[in-house]
This record gives structure tokens, C-alpha cells and sequence, in this order.
């Protein structure tokens, strides 16, 4: 292992537990960032890059649950593996139900511990990977003219060259024209590619002419 693996955020209020998960992680590659509180976490946690949380369910102050709440309002939210003594199945439900990418019990044996840090970190970077990709189509959406969203709009409701012709009433070959445009500009080359980066930009269904416009 290296020490890229990524890093663990460690909030829990009880300072030996922190520091003896903290030497486990590290051991075992991860970066490990330790909070005592999760006031300590929002004010401090830097979560740009790939990682997770650790986080206890009862502290002072914000609980482990009250702190998912307040990520769950962030753009890039961490995996949260939620780790503590006070776990019962109404906390558990819960957390997994706002989103809690595992819920551990302590004491809790090293595999498991790594084996759910691991997982939530690869969740992470899959889910930042996917925003990434999602963000670029948006940017290249937004070079697209006006008559050319219109025309995707109605290729992807399955209208031919043709139709679309009649209902804006243009000529054939300047349909053609803006689906090579707009062909170009999302860098797809089939119909198949259209209709996936559509339904991703959430420009399928019947309101895809609201989404085109607030897409602008």
C-alpha cells in the first residue's frame, strides 16, 4: 500500500480511539486527519481530495448524525462510515436511509475497519469521477446555439430530419447542418451517445424543453 490511498477523516470525541485508528490507517497507507468534534470538521476539513469519514454518532456539540445532515448540503460529500458504541437499529436505519456508506460498531476488527474505508474511499472517487464527466457535458451543452438545442431536443424525442424541418420550419438540409453542429460541439458520434448524454443532462422526457432553457 501507499500513501495515495487517500485520506480518512477521523471525527470521534474520544482522544485514545482517534489516535489508535489514526495509527492504523496510516500503517495501512491512508492519510488520516483527526477531529474532536464536528464543529472541528466543518471549520477545518479540507475534502478536495479523495477520501471518507470516520464519525462517531455521540458527541458534544453537533452529533455524527446532525454533522451527515450538514455534508448532505455540500456539492462533493464525503462517504460517511459511521463507527461507535451507541449504535442501535432506529441510529442505524437512519444513517444508512441519509445516505451512510456503513455503519460499524465498536469495538470493531481491523479488517472490517479497512476493508469499509476502502470501499467508501472508492465510492468517492467513482462519485467525483461521475461529477467530473457530468460537468463537462454541461460545458459543452452550453456551447450549443439556440436552434441547435432545439433540433437535439427533437432528435432525441425520436423526430427524423424531416419532421424537425416542418416544425421549425426550415429547410431539411439545415437540420442536418445543426445535428452535425451539435454532433461536433458534445464530441458523440451516434444516436445512442446523444440519447445517453441527454438522459445524463436530464433533457429526456416531457419537460426537456424547460431543461434546454434553464440549461442556457
Amino acid at each position: 500500500m501507499t500513501a495515495t490511498l487517500g485520506t480518512v477523516h477521523v471525527v470521534d470525541d474520544d482522544e485514545s480511539w482517534r489516535k489508535s485508528v489514526a495509527r492504523l490507517l496510516s500503517a495501512a497507507g491512508f492519510h488520516v486527519t483527526s477531529y474532536e468534534s464536528a464543529g472541528h470538521f466543518l471549520e477545518t476539513a479540507n475534502v478536495e481530495e479523495p477520501g471518507c469519514i470516520l464519525l462517531d454518532v455521540r458527541m458534544p456539540g453537533l452529533t455524527g448524525l446532525q454533522l451527515q445532515q450538514r455534508l448532505a448540503e455540500m456539492r462533493h460529500v464525503l462517504p460517511v462510515v459511521f463507527v461507535s458504541g451507541h449504535g442501535d437499529i432506529p441510529t442505524t436505519v437512519l444513517a444508512v436511509k441519509a445516505g451512510a456508506a456503513d455503519f460499524l460498531s465498536k469495538p470493531v476488527a481491523t479488517n472490517v475497519l479497512l476493508r469499509a474505508v476502502q470501499q467508501a474511499i472508492a465510492l468517492d472517487r467513482q462519485e467525483r469521477t461521475a461529477h467530473e464527466e457530468l460537468d463537462d457535458l454541461r460545458l459543452r451543452f452550453r456551447s450549443l446555439t439556440s436552434t441547435e438545442r432545439k433540433v437535439l431536443a427533437l432528435v432525441v424525442r425520436g423526430k427524423l430530419n424531416k419532421q424537425i424541418a416542418e416544425e421549425l420550419k426550415t429547410a431539411e438540409r439545415t437540420v442536418k447542418w445543426h445535428r452535425h453542429n451539435f454532433m461536433q460541439k458534445l464530441q458523440i458520434h451516434s444516436l445512442a451517445e446523444l440519447v445517453s448524454i441527454a438522459e445524463h443532462l436530464g433533457l429526456v422526457g416531457p419537460h426537456v424543453d424547460s431543461n434546454l432553457d434553464r440549461s442556457k
